[in-house]
């Protein structure tokens, strides 16, 4: 699965002999109203409900939730669900050319909770899948693809696809999403189960030189915002991101499920999920992959900070996202949205009003009143452990320095004359 875990006017610059550069203008797929550039931390004595809304690369969506491909975006009834419950966007499940290489089993989830093994009543901390893409025939995800945009024309609908290395293959199935009006396109470079045989998903975001040969199709054909959907089963996320960027998406998101073993059931001794006895490695998700989750992010966020300034690039937050408390976070260190696929599976789709509240609750206290008020604050308290040392060093010193007597005679008190006069003996 792609995750456990915008309209747009097409563009007629960009063709299939367009060639790319590392310097690819990351503009060029977008409308002409870009979003403002981020400020630093802004206090606003508005009294008014902070604004949800954002605008990334040229779409606009209501607030910052996006549906996460997988699950709760695999078919029309379901995506139509998550537009009228009030989601910022939704990310459809992976789709590619031939869904009847594509054969899924059952059971193929299994939790992890905070009890002891097998506890029924413990809480739910975090999810396994080893669920494939889209098994759905793609011609019929095309049509409700169609028939989504044109019901919420002003919604957005992102497509994730994934297609065997094959030139031709990714811009056959480029072209024919297109078609459907969809509003950009993740890759999803980064599902970390099933068809790694045939260069498929993680396969190819953890090898770099092919991923640019990969992301060099791509963006010569897409003709609307693409973002490379990053793997965290990788030693430095920041390569992919950056080969990505430099290769034409115009985001990045992060992170897909973590390559795992959920456990083994103790009594039969056979590994969750188990099917007919037997088990394959899969994708964690939810709660648990958090803090995982926001390292990555940070690492990217520092690095597109770093190396592509002002260019106008994004990044999505993934990664076990279950209140709008979470999502500030994911925010703060420098996420333009934000996606959730295991907690719609968990609380379901009307849970984008509580994540909005919560989100707006912690924006009131800190009197911000947009989303870019606030993004990408907490990068700049990140450092390095040497810098740490020399910093509360540094911190002591001034402390001791301090209390080591009294700046003036003005500052002699009554009550606390022995004190003050022992503070300035040397011995």
């Amino acid at each position: 699965m792609a995750s456990m875990s915008f309209a747009l006017t097409r563009f007629s610059g960009l063709s299939s002999k367009t060639t790319l550069s590392p310097d690819f203008d990351h503009s060029s797929r977008r409308r002409n109203i870009l979003p403002p550039n981020r400020v630093g931390l802004k206090i606003s004595s508005s009294s008014s409900e902070p604004d949800l809304s954002v605008t990334v690369n040229g779409l606009k969506m209501p607030n910052p939730f996006v549906i996460g491909s997988g699950p709760p975006g695999t078919n029309y009834t379901v995506m139509k669900r998550a537009f009228d419950e009030g989601w910022g966007g939704v990310i459809a499940k992976t789709v590619s050319l031939d869904a009847s290489k594509v054969i899924n089993v059952t059971p193929r989830y299994a939790r992890l909770k905070t009890g002891s093994n097998g506890s029924a009543k413990a809480d739910v901390i975090g999810w396994q899948n080893i669920e494939l893409i889209s098994d759905r025939p793609l011609e019929t995800m095309l049509k409700e693809f169609k028939q989504l945009k044109q019901e919420y024309p002003d919604r957005i609908l992102i497509a994730s696809i994934m297609e065997e290395y094959s030139k031709t293959g990714w811009e056959e199935l480029i072209d024919r999403v297109e078609q459907t009006g969809v509003d950009a396109l993740e890759i999803n470079f980064s599902c970390p189960h099933g068809m790694p045989e045939r260069r498929m998903g993680a396969a190819v975001g953890q090898d770099c030189a092919l991923l640019e040969e990969v992301c060099g199709w791509i963006n010569a054909k897409a003709t609307v915002p693409v973002w490379a959907k990053m793997t965290p089963n990788i030693t430095d996320i920041t390569e992919p991101a950056r080969v990505s960027l430099k290769s034409g998406c115009e985001g990045i998101s992060a992170i897909n499920t973590i390559m795992s073993v959920m456990g083994i059931d103790l009594k039969t001794l056979h590994p969750e999920p188990c099917v007919e006895g037997y088990s394959t490695p899969g994708g964690y998700s939810y709660k648990a992959v958090r803090p995982i989750a926001l390292a990555k992010v940070m690492n990217i966020a520092q690095m597109i900070k770093s190396e592509f300034g002002e260019k106008d690039c994004s990044l999505s937050g993934i990664g076990g996202v279950e209140t709008g408390y979470d999502a500030a976070e994911f925010i703060l260190l420098g996420s333009n949205t934000v996606q959730v696929c295991t907690g719609v599976m968990v609380h379901g789709y009307g849970h984008v009003k509580t994540l909005c509240a919560e989100l707006q609750d912690f924006m009131k206290q800190h009197n911000f009143s947009t989303i870019e008020d606030f993004r990408g604050h907490s990068l700049q308290y990140f450092t390095t452990h040497t810098d740490l040392v020399r910093r509360q060093k540094e911190a002591i010193e001034q402390r001791k320095a301090e209390r080591r007597g009294l700046k003036s005679d003005k500052d002699w008190t009554g009550d606390g004359f022995v004190k003050e006069t022992e503070s300035m003996v040397s011995n």
